[in-house]
């Protein structure tokens, strides 16, 4: 049996708390998969490492439209793959290395474990490990439907597409979220022939419904779009994968030389026994938490035991993971000062094509709340001289206010750069800085694209009190 001060689960964020306040303490870090965790290895880093040349190879069509020539000759694949992973796996092999070969006080074990208790874990090679503190830090992994051939080659997940030999002729993506939607624009800008299909008749349908609805629009002008098709099955004769669909009762068939599973991601719970000791856990698996990130059991704080991350958190988003690994160090370093965790104006972006950013709630969220105090305004980013510019006929900005505080209550863009400009009304949000003295009070650069963002506030048409900025 082998004891420590801290046993830590997971190598993701999970990583970042091992501070010099552990230096002479025993820590123990576990991870059976890829050292560091989704974000660098497989999810937020990489993908955008990807999405930057896509969007360098999706500008041509652009500018075609403004009467600049310019030609796309292709994608080198295998020099792009290679520069981006020669990055990552470096990282990810050094950061393994470090913890556990050079810091004296930190033991890796590479393999899977599960509680036998609130205080002990067994390793699959029957190895005991005890801790005064346990993190559970396990990130999520892809879900896989349950359908024939779900398992042939050629069939890939967000953890393996972005590894292939060479850039597929023809690609079919299942799924109707960011994940699908974000290697759509990729391998599109890229030159495979892409079709994206989707379940429901729309695509990203947990944004707000017009901006849904005008993602699909745009998305379906550029690659190939299938809506309202449930997966059957996949086939697969010689190098070809024929994937089976049902709509309207009736089959549809697609080709593909590679298809792409991205219908969602599950948090890597199920493994750990923690329904055996009693931990509260939400219908998809990810652990209940209180203010402080400290395991729920019967609605009570399990001492000692702490969660971060897509195990523990609805988002599965990296900066909400990185923000709660804060708080966990404070709170395991200072058990008689702890600290609650902010979730305060949590937002997300889409780098797909074209982007997609939001914080805040949905309209229909909003008057579910607020009912008629809701104040909802649309500012096309056409409406601005630098949409004149780029003859942008897509872009969107979409604000809700409360009628009566002037207080945003979500704001969403789809267009050009949008996880830039939400930035501003992120603070807002956070601040509680009301929609005149945001719009009125600060100078906005003219003709900047960020005029759309000021539009929109004053789209909103709060009325201009006394004390309010001219």
């Amino acid at each position: 049996m082998a004891h420590y001060d801290l046993a830590i689960i997971g190598s993701g964020s999970g990583n970042s708390l091992i501070t010099e306040h552990w230096d002479g303490r025993k820590v123990a870090i576990i991870d059976a998969g890829i050292f560091g965790g989704t974000c660098l290895n497989v999810g937020c880093i990489p993908t955008k490492m990807f999405v930057y040349p896509a969007q360098l190879a999706a500008s041509v069509a652009e500018a075609k439209a403004l009467g600049v020539s310019m030609t796309f000759d292709g994608a080198d694949w295998a020099s792009m793959r290679d520069r981006i992973f020669g990055r990552i796996d470096a990282i990810s092999e050094a950061g393994k290395n470090y913890r556990a070969h050079e810091l004296e006080n930190v033991t890796l074990y590479t393999e899977h474990v599960r509680f036998a208790s609130r205080n002990e874990l067994l390793t699959e090679s029957g190895q005991s490990i005890t801790a005064d503190k346990f993190v559970i830090a396990t990130g999520s992994r892809a879900v896989l439907p349950q359908v024939p051939g779900i398992d042939l080659p050629g069939v890939h997940t967000s953890d393996t597409i972005m590894r292939l030999d060479q850039l597929p002729k023809r690609l079919v993506i299942l799924g109707g979220g960011y994940i699908a939607s974000e290697f759509a624009a990729v391998f599109w800008a890229l030159g495979s022939e892409v079709i994206q299909v989707n379940r429901s008749g729309a695509l990203m349908r947990r944004q707000d419904a017009d901006i849904s609805a005008a993602f699909t629009q745009a998305a379906s002008k550029r690659w190939g779009v299938e809506l309202d098709a449930a997966l059957q099955g996949i086939e697969k004769e010689g190098d070809v994968l024929t994937v089976s669909l049902e709509r309207d009762g009736r089959p549809l068939q697609l080709e593909a030389d590679v298809v792409l599973v991205a219908t969602g991601r599950t948090p890597n719970t199920d493994g750990l026994g923690v329904a055996e000791l009693g931990f509260d856990t939400r219908e998809d698996g990810s652990l209940v938490l209180d203010d402080y990130q400290r395991i729920l059991a019967a609605g009570r704080p399990v001492e000692g035991i702490f969660g971060l991350g897509d195990a523990a958190n609805t988002e599965q988003l990296k900066h909400v993971a990185n923000r709660e690994a804060r708080v966990v160090v404070h709170n395991l370093e200072n058990p008689d000062d702890m600290r609650p965790m902010d979730r305060r104006a949590v937002p997300a972006a889409v780098f797909s094509n074209p982007q997609i950013a939001y914080v805040g709630a949905t309209e229909e969220e909003a008057r579910a709340e607020h009912g008629d105090a809701v104040l909802s305004v649309v500012q096309p980013y056409g409406s601005t001289a630098y949409g004149w510019a780029m003859e942008d006929q897509e872009g969107i900005v979409k604000l809700l206010a409360h009628k009566d505080t002037g207080l945003l209550l979500g704001a969403h863009i789809m267009g050009h750069e949008a996880s830039l400009l939400i930035q501003p009304l992120i603070q807002a949000m956070y601040s509680g800085l009301d929609v005149n003295s945001m719009a009125r009070g600060p100078y906005w650069i003219h003709p900047a694209l960020s005029e759309v963002v000021e539009n929109a506030l004053l789209g909103l048409g709060m009325p201009v009190g006394a004390g309010d900025p001219l």
